[in-house]
């Protein structure tokens, strides 16, 4: 076992990739690893000619996926919106260490994001002694996507100061990133492309420009469509966590993390799963996400201070504490759900008491 607490996907699913890559007989665009046959079919999973079984890294649309692969072929770059925990990073990391065998050219959007970590910086020991030249220079991510013809992921872009998210405008239309300290440019090669994601809930906090927004195709990640697929995703994902952390842990049974899918769903559409009951949702996001870090904590929980079963009093805290983010507003829709909906459902008095008592 490895200790790197978290692999890159290249890393992680190694063998799949390397098997995809012997068995992909279709045309790859240039500086591509894989088809994008070859790309779909590892990101959704499947099984190949010779048997070899690639499991699905998302569960959800398969249209959509085959959109976002197919903008990537073109020069288009691919823009991933949707509300948070919709996997919008999952598949941006996954479709890059498919097409470039390397997710890994990453720029990290932040209110605190400069011009510099878009575009490059300088080594100033090295600028103050020489002055210019290109062995001052310090490249970014997105300068070595183009110079090697890689994909560049940009994470959170609305989340960018405006004026900084524009200077992806002359990348992303000319394909050069010019560099006028030196009177130089560098061109993208061929298999450059971009990756951005931004979440619904963050539109108004730095909006793209309208310039900005012609130069990108956008593919929106919706919620998952159902209980059962939600709960899937949130069991394949807790398992591949828990493998990494090494949690001496029972696999949680499909029915608790049916139960927490199920709370979040409810909260976050407002209304019961059977449509009878209106209820307040919660000002959390109450995403997918969130499910999986809930469970994950109640695994630990249960092997650290506990048989090593996971059962309600263990996920009892993390679901109120995913909940529950303003201590007044939230608390009552909170106690609220919890006396109307979690109480009277059978088969839930131990998950009600769980929460009662720590509520």
């Amino acid at each position: 076992m490895t200790d790197i607490l978290r692999q890159h996907a290249e890393q992680q699913f190694a063998e799949e990739l390397e098997e995809l890559s012997r068995n992909d007989t279709r045309l790859r665009p240039p500086n591509w690893k894989l088809s994008p046959w070859a790309v779909s079919t590892y990101v959704l999973g499947g099984k190949l000619g010779n048997g070899f079984e690639v499991s699905p890294k998302y569960i959800g649309s398969r249209r959509l996926i085959e959109i976002a692969i197919a903008t990537l072929a073109t020069d288009r770059a691919l823009l991933l919106l949707g509300v948070p925990g919709t996997a919008k990073s999952w598949v941006s990391e996954h479709i890059s260490a498919a097409v470039s065998g390397d997710s890994t050219l990453l720029i990290q959007g932040t209110a605190g994001t400069s011009e510099e970590s878009i575009r490059y910086g300088w080594n100033y020991a090295k600028l103050l002694s020489e002055g210019p030249s290109k062995a001052a220079l310090v490249d970014s991510p997105l300068m070595r996507a183009m110079e090697q013809g890689k994909i560049a992921r940009i994470e959170e872009l609305t989340r960018i100061p405006a004026d900084v998210q524009d200077t992806l405008i002359t990348v992303l239309s000319e394909k050069t990133l010019p560099i006028p300290e030196l009177n130089e440019e560098v061109q993208a090669v061929k298999g450059f492309s971009v990756i951005a994601t931004a979440n619904n809930r963050d539109r108004g906090v730095n909006e793209l420009s309208s310039a900005l927004k012609r130069r990108f195709n956008t593919v929106v990640l919706p919620v998952p469509e159902s209980v059962d697929e939600e709960a899937e995703i949130v069991e394949r994902r807790v398992k591949s966590i828990g493998r990494a952390l090494e949690l001496p842990a029972e696999a949680p049974a499909l029915e608790e993390i049916r139960r927490i899918v199920t709370i979040f769903r409810e909260l976050r559409d407002g209304k019961t799963i059977d449509g009878k009951t209106k209820l307040k949702s919660p000002s959390g996001t109450m995403s997918t996400a969130e499910a999986i870090s809930v469970v994950n904590g109640g695994l630990s929980l249960a092997a650290h201070f506990g048989d090593g079963v996971m059962r309600s009093n263990d996920v009892a805290a993390g679901i109120i504490g995913a909940v529950v983010k303003d201590p007044i507003q939230d608390q009552v829709v909170w106690l609220e759900y919890l006396e109307t909906v979690v109480k009277e459902r059978d088969g839930w008095k131990d998950l009600y008491r769980a929460c009662r008592d720590i509520s």
